[in-house]
């Protein structure tokens, strides 16, 4: 595999936008880094007069001509522009508004239901929704896989990319189902029971069940009992064997499942919940159901430490193996060993993406040890926000955002963005402007819960979410806010430090010469991935011919990502995916793109023949 950088040029002239009128030669930096790196440092020299079916001769700085050949602008009439794979949304957003028109924010949706049939997902889809999650606090398994299997008919007839992610109740304390209702309200001054006992007849009226044995031993009058990270509060005033009696001091609507956390003396109460398992027998079943069910991602909750993603990594790979899902896997005499190592997921033979939801204050202790075990994370702010302080949760959102960008992990922010339009139809101005600095800090994705869940309006709710983000990218682009933000290496070998210099080195001339687009051909989506790190100013096609990491790319920001059968010769690639898009309508001549593969781990630099 070569490790040099190349350039290729399609004619003795790029066309530049605007005030752009000749190619810079530009050079890796090498600073700081663990590896000396070489550079070859390139004049592009061409003859005007020469033929235009003749090679490109480029001279080194030792005096060396290099023969590149010119990328032809013939294209294959055999190609058929079916054999490209895209999301029939972006497909059409290009279409008629061009490159940088594309949001570059991820939105994720929990399916619920007022979500849940064929219909109502096809209208998510539609509005830019590019993950489908599923609690699995909520609902049997049954229902899920339904849902599944929908999303599944959608991508297959309707042309969608929707990725399917799944996460796990946890082992921490929440409340049972309400027996009916699928909320109640509990006003001022009323008195509830929260109890361990089972009803095999319909329980008392403000009767909640709550899923922890210890929970009557471990409160004790007086203490605060916070639902839902504060949404409702209920301060215990009796206690009778197994149930706790409790005044609500602020009203609230009581859904489902909400989690229960208990203060005294303005401390959170933690002892006894520390002490449960972060994945609880039932997760392991649910676990295994995602597993069987091919979903792209498990989410899993109130993560303590890396230990827990590392253990159920090397589950998954094992239940993968045993069960022939997924890639092809190791014969079973083959000890599955992680390869762990700094700014890399821990490796297995798995399609199943782990993430780390933080959520607790042993997330926040072990925060950059927990991202880098995972996959990506999850930044869930309405449990996060019952065990810190409130006025911490912003500061602790954007330290695990930025964390997750310098460690080449995909972030969500999820939880409370759009609450109230979990039943008015316009949010709040500052929702708004809480889902702007979101955006702002770029994460990778945004997440609907409740709103898109059991809310009365799930399609305006994603299409604020959708307006908000274009709006702030098209605003950070104008002002040309390219942030400082340093990314340290995350390279541990030589190749893979190439790969990385490779990708920030594109991602900058991206800027510099206003690109249309990036192309990236990855096999694995980790060189993908280290451009989406970047953050440049034009859209990534991502081209991947596995169809899993396709769908795990729609986590990535700023990635659109294609399922494209292509080779090692990068030539071949590129007069058939400038075929294919055109023939799309996706692409014109004359657009001026940068290509990266990780296949020769290059540069090229062109206009659309």
């Amino acid at each position: 595999m070569s490790q040099s950088l190349h350039f290729f040029t399609p004619s003795s002239n790029i066309t530049l936008p605007k005030h752009h009128s000749s190619l810079f030669t530009p050079s890796l930096t090498t600073s700081n880094r663990r590896f000396p790196v070489t550079t070859k440092h390139f004049t592009i020299k061409s003859n005007a007069s020469s033929s235009s079916s003749d090679p490109k001769v480029l001279t080194t700085d030792n005096g060396t001509a290099e023969i590149l050949s010119r990328v032809s602008q013939t294209p294959a009439s055999s190609t058929d522009s079916s054999s490209i794979e895209v999301d029939s949304v972006t497909e059409a957003e290009l279409k008629e508004n061009g490159f940088r028109s594309t949001r570059r924010t991820k939105l994720v949706c929990t399916i619920g239901p007022a979500t849940c049939g064929f219909e109502q997902l096809e209208a998510l889809a539609v509005g830019g929704m590019n993950v489908a999650r599923i609690n699995m606090c909520h609902g049997t398994r049954e229902w899920h896989r339904r849902v599944i299997e929908r999303v599944r008919r959608l991508n297959e007839e309707k042309g969608f990319a929707v990725a399917i992610m799944m996460d796990t109740e946890g082992s921490e304390i929440h409340m049972g189902d309400l027996s009916g209702p699928p909320s109640a309200r509990a006003e001022d001054g009323e008195i509830w029971t929260f109890t361990v006992r089972a009803f095999d007849s319909p329980r008392p009226e403000r009767t909640i069940t709550v899923n922890y044995d210890g929970f009557a031993e471990d409160v004790k009058v007086g203490d605060e009992l916070l639902v839902d990270g504060g949404m409702v509060r209920f301060e215990v005033i009796e206690k009778i064997g197994p149930d706790v009696k409790c005044r609500c001091t602020d009203p609230g609507l009581l859904l489902p499942r909400a989690n229960l956390t208990f203060w005294r003396d303005g401390s959170l109460v933690r002892e006894r919940n520390a002490m449960l398992p972060t994945i609880s027998p039932k997760d392991w079943l649910d676990i295994d159901f995602g597993i069987t069910e091919g979903v792209d991602f498990i989410a899993i909750s109130f993560v303590k430490s890396a230990e827990v993603i590392n253990h159920l990594k090397s589950y998954i790979a094992a239940r993968s193996r045993d069960s022939f899902f997924g890639a092809m896997l190791p014969p079973s005499s083959t000890p599955i060993t992680p390869l762990a190592y700094k700014g890399f997921p821990t490796i297995y033979c798995s399609d199943i993406a782990v993430i780390a939801k933080i959520e607790s204050i042993d997330s926040l202790k072990n925060l950059e040890e927990i991202i880098l075990a995972s996959d990506g994370a999850m930044v869930a702010r309405g449990d996060l926000g019952a065990q810190i302080p409130l006025e911490q949760v912003p500061s602790a959102q954007q330290k695990i955002v930025q964390l997750c960008r310098q460690l080449n992990k995909p972030v969500i922010v999820a939880s409370q963005l759009l609450e109230s339009m979990i039943e008015y139809p316009t949010p709040t101005r500052a929702e708004v402007a809480d889902v702007s600095e979101a955006v702002r800090q770029r994460a990778d994705a945004l997440m609907l819960s409740g709103e898109s869940a059991m809310g009365q309006f799930p399609d305006k709710a994603l299409t604020v979410l959708r307006s908000v983000s274009l709006r702030i990218e098209k605003w950070w682009r104008e002002e040309k806010r390219h942030e400082a933000m340093e990314l340290p290496d995350v390279g541990s070998s030589f190749a893979e430090s190439i790969s990385e210099e490779i990708c920030n080195s594109a991602a900058k001339m991206a800027n510099n010469l206003e690109v249309d687009a990036l192309f990236v051909y990855t096999k694995t989506g980790h060189m993908a991935s280290l451009l989406s790190r970047c953050r440049p100013d034009c859209p990534i096609f991502a081209f991947t011919s596995t169809t899993s990491v396709r769908r795990r790319l729609n986590l990535r920001w700023g990635l659109i990502p294609f399922r494209l059968s292509f080779s090692d010769d990068m030539e071949s690639n590129l007069n058939r995916t400038f075929s294919l898009l055109k023939a799309r309508g996706m692409i014109k001549s004359g657009d001026l793109v940068i290509a990266v593969s990780d296949v020769l781990q290059s540069i090229q630099v062109m206009n659309v023949p």
